[in-house]
């Protein structure tokens, strides 16, 4: 799967393979046996940092912990593109 999808985006686009996916667009992924995950703990501490707030207090996450994301099988309808474009 993952070569067939690495032919496409090579056919398409100008790219290289630099190995195993880990950092993308501010997105830490670890890729292990159980599943894919993506967290951006890196970007958080990069951003704290940035703007000298390395001793902040932390407050919990508005979602539950661990929680799994997959895909919707009880959504039907279609959503309009275009109302999550940007403008301007």
């Amino acid at each position: 799967m993952c070569k067939e999808f690495e032919q496409v985006m090579k056919s398409k686009f100008e790219m290289s393979v630099m190995g195993e996916l880990s950092y993308f667009l501010g997105l830490q992924v670890e890729q292990k046996e159980d599943g894919m995950f993506i967290h951006q703990i890196k970007y958080v501490y990069d951003i704290l940092n940035r703007f000298k707030m390395n001793d902040c207090s932390t407050f919990n996450t508005p979602i539950c912990e661990n929680h799994n994301l997959g895909p919707d099988h009880e959504s039907t309808e279609d959503v309009d593109p275009t109302q999550y474009r940007i403008s301007g």
